[in-house]
């Protein structure tokens, strides 16, 4: 690993720094990165030097390590797009000559199921999806080792993860999930043989000076006992968790939760039940890997329906949830904790429905073969197709040809690394994010328009780590912890799925991956606000220090149990997501309109010509089945 603040001329040309600078890279930001390393190589500054995310001709991209997900290449493009700097370069369109049915933007969960919904309706149809990163899946996105001695690779995922309770899927999700084959039961995450770990948080330095690991359970006594927490905070703990009283006496149940949605969790906490600072340490980031931001953040009614300590006294009827509930809260009330896993997470679902669309992607499209499948990506985008997967593309410009109001086509125009180039469609199908459309749609009603910006993307980071082996997991007792304030909020074995001809580690001397959660989204703000300024920052964050911070956190936690970085971590995938999660409609900060409405995803999804929208931000939910939904709609409208 390359330490930032020791780059030399020798290093930079070792990290592809000196490489020919092509017409892309004006836009990636790294000729300026390059100039910038060899001035500070001098000065002693911390340059932005992060390693190569694109995948190479002819390499499989879920095998690359090193900084993945929404990599410099491609965000170069939209950033450019946003700053109003990418049409002084950019040069002239030129026409392709290709005219399509339908045109998608965006390879995610989203479009990729816009076009296989199309498909089912019209299986003549000729569909072209284009998409500014180098793989397929969007925010699902598949990561893969291959240890020495393994027979095949060590799968996992680096973004979407899960099918959580697909019983509360909505209808057109569970009709995507039936449609290939998915069923309830037969994707089952199971223990590791033996391990015999728990959950557990590490009280960290950051919030309490020393690290200590402390494992949880049912036995709230036992644990609370062993937090490096004032005696006062402790107290405060046992209280909240064993019995806590009715903090809102003389107040209705309907009083108390609108008192209750005016509050975040900090907030009830320190305002309602007085505790003691060190419990607001400690609960800082319960919500971070589910809700990318912490409990400062996160809403009160939200954290009651979510069932977290402190509100059993209130007396509230928990067969219900409240009005001010999350859309997402609501709607898993009742809900099975049933989840469906596949190794390399919801890409799967990408890459089933893909290989049914392209012929020869994929050697096997079920839910079974999908895992160990071979993908041929020199498929995806012959002109024989019906359906072209064109990766590496973002789209920079989309326009309905004539009036919106009587317009029969639209142009769409991409950016190939070279060119700016242009298709026609009958219909087109945004399956990016909002945020994004209003740069690339021209002319679109200002309300619209302000509705479409006010969808601000919460930031998330995955991490995925090959180790040698877990038996420090074992020594330790634990397969997943939550970290209180370090850098990854959460870090855990990969869950051990065997589906089709995959089988995952058995023995503990077998190599495993571990993945890592990070929520950058700054503290002591909105949700939306928090998310920009940690977007900021983890944008400016060179991969040294994101590789540094992921060795060393592993070190904190399984150094106890023999665990030493250098030796047992034997592959690092860092996947960012500077626009991660799509924001869901929340209290106390969107009480202007939210629950009784209007909501202003449904004015940011309104059909524009022959152009609809689709993607999870106009729904809002972070849920996949979400962006499955969006699809289905903006078909639909496309099609009435």
């Amino acid at each position: 690993m390359t330490d930032p603040r020791e780059i030399t001329p020798r290093t930079a040309g070792e990290l592809g720094m000196d490489r020919p600078i092509s017409r892309r890279d004006f836009f990636d930001g790294v000729a300026m990165a390059a100039g910038i390393a060899a001035l500070d190589a001098f000065t002693g500054t911390q340059p932005p030097v992060e390693p190569m995310g694109m995948a190479p001709e002819g390499v499989h991209p879920a095998a690359l390590t090193g900084l993945r997900g929404s990599a410099p290449e491609s965000l170069g493009v939209p950033h450019a797009l946003r700053d109003g700097r990418f049409w002084t370069h950019a040069g002239s369109v030129e026409p392709t000559g290709e005219h399509y049915d339908l045109v998608v933007v965006g390879a995610g969960i989203s479009g990729i199921s816009a076009a296989h919904r199309w498909l089912e309706q019209d299986p003549r149809a000729r569909i072209l999806i284009l998409d500014n990163h180098d793989d397929v899946g969007g925010h699902a996105r598949r990561n893969e080792f291959r240890p020495e001695g393994r027979q095949g690779p060590l799968v996992g995922y680096g973004g979407s993860p899960m099918i959580e309770a697909p019983s509360a899927w909505t209808p057109e999700g569970r009709q995507l999930l039936g449609g290939l084959g998915v069923r309830p039961g037969r994707l089952a995450a199971t223990p590791y043989p033996g391990l015999g770990t728990r959950e557990g948080v590490l009280c960290d330095r950051e919030s309490f000076g020393r690290d200590r690991l402390v494992l949880t359970g049912t036995d709230a006594r036992r644990w609370i006992a062993e937090l490096p927490v004032a005696e006062r905070a402790r107290m405060d703990l046992l209280t909240l968790h064993l019995d806590p009283p009715d903090w809102l006496p003389g107040l209705t149940p309907e009083e108390k939760q609108r008192r209750l949605a005016h509050l975040t969790y900090s907030g009830f906490l320190r305002d309602v039940c007085g505790v003691h600072p060190d419990v607001l340490r400690f609960v800082q980031t319960m919500p971070n890997d589910e809700w990318g931001y912490g409990s400062d953040a996160f809403g009160a009614i939200d954290a009651w329906g979510c069932g977290y300590p402190g509100f059993q006294g209130l007396g509230l009827d928990r067969s219900k949830p409240s009005v001010y509930n999350s859309p997402s809260v609501i709607r898993h009330w009742d809900a099975p904790r049933e989840t469906l896993l596949f190794p390399e997470g919801n890409q799967a679902l990408v890459r089933m429905m893909v290989g049914r669309m392209v012929p020869g992607f994929a050697t096997a499209v079920d839910p079974e073969g999908v895992t160990t499948a071979r993908f041929d990506y020199d498929r995806l985008d012959l002109p024989d197709n019906r359906v072209r997967v064109r990766l590496s593309s973002p789209v920079v410009s989309v326009a309905n040809d004539g009036d919106a109001a009587s317009a029969t086509t639209a142009t769409v125009g991409y950016f190939d690394g070279e060119r700016v180039r242009s298709v026609r469609a009958t219909g087109v199908i945004m399956a990016c994010w909002n945020m994004m459309i209003p740069y690339l749609v021209a002319g679109l009603p200002r309300e619209q328009e302000r509705a479409l910006r006010a969808a601000v993307k919460v930031p998330m980071l995955y991490a995925t780590v090959q180790l040698r082996d877990w038996r420090a997991w074992r020594a330790v007792g634990a397969g997943r912890v939550r970290f209180t304030g370090a850098y990854w909020s959460t870090v855990e074995l990969a869950p051990r799925v065997a589906v089709g001809g995959y089988r995952p580690p058995e023995g503990p001397d077998e190599p495993v991956l571990a993945h890592l959660v990070r929520a950058p989204a700054l503290p002591g703000m909105s949700p939306a606000e928090g998310s920009i300024a940690g977007r900021r920052e983890l944008l400016g964050t060179p991969y040294a220090h994101l590789e540094f911070s992921v060795r060393e956190q592993l070190a904190r936690l399984l150094g106890p149990g023999g665990f030493d970085p250098v030796r047992d971590i034997q592959g690092i995938t860092v996947n960012r997501w500077g626009h991660g999660y799509a924001p869901e409609y929340a209290t106390p900060w969107n009480l202007d309109f939210y629950p009784q409405g209007p909501f202003p995803a449904e004015t940011a999804r309104r059909r524009w010509g022959r152009i609809a929208i689709a993607n999870s931000d106009s729904v809002p939910s972070a849920y996949a089945d979400a962006a499955i939904t969006a699809a289905y709609r903006a078909v639909l409208d496309l099609r009435a």
